[in-house]
């Protein structure tokens, strides 16, 4: 399989991981799920890598459905979040830039996996 699309989903899966710890450090009290959430994820997508380049087929796909779910959520807790915050919550910026940059990440992201689908399917130009 593609090594250099392994390479990019093992990147991401570090970068999630990242996140999610500096989620729980920028408030340790309430954001025990960043850290859970960003590591389990984070380590997902890490594996989808690696099986990936060792050539188990159906990672792609895995990666692509488990990268698809973190959008529709990021999506879904960074509207929650930045409404908060225009709302007068001033606490919830640091978690709603955190949360905008795990989106858009894993939108990159789902956007090369795809891609990969659709260059394999094309036909060799001659």
């Amino acid at each position: 399989m593609n090594s250099k699309l392994s390479t990019w989903l093992k990147r991401y899966g570090i970068f999630i991981i990242a996140m999610g710890i500096t989620g729980f450090l920028s408030n340790p009290q309430k954001a025990a799920t960043a850290l859970m959430s960003g590591g389990t994820f984070g380590v997902l997508s890490i594996l989808w890598g690696v099986l990936m380049v060792r050539g188990v087929r159906w990672s792609r796909l895995a990666a692509c459905a488990t990268t698809l779910f973190l959008v529709l959520v990021f999506a879904w807790r960074s509207s929650v979040s930045w409404k908060a915050f225009m709302g007068g919550a001033a606490d919830k910026l640091t978690a709603a830039i955190l949360i905008t940059m795990m989106g858009t990440a894993s939108i990159a992201m789902l956007v090369l996996l795809l891609s990969s689908f659709s260059r394999k399917t094309q036909p060799a130009s001659e």
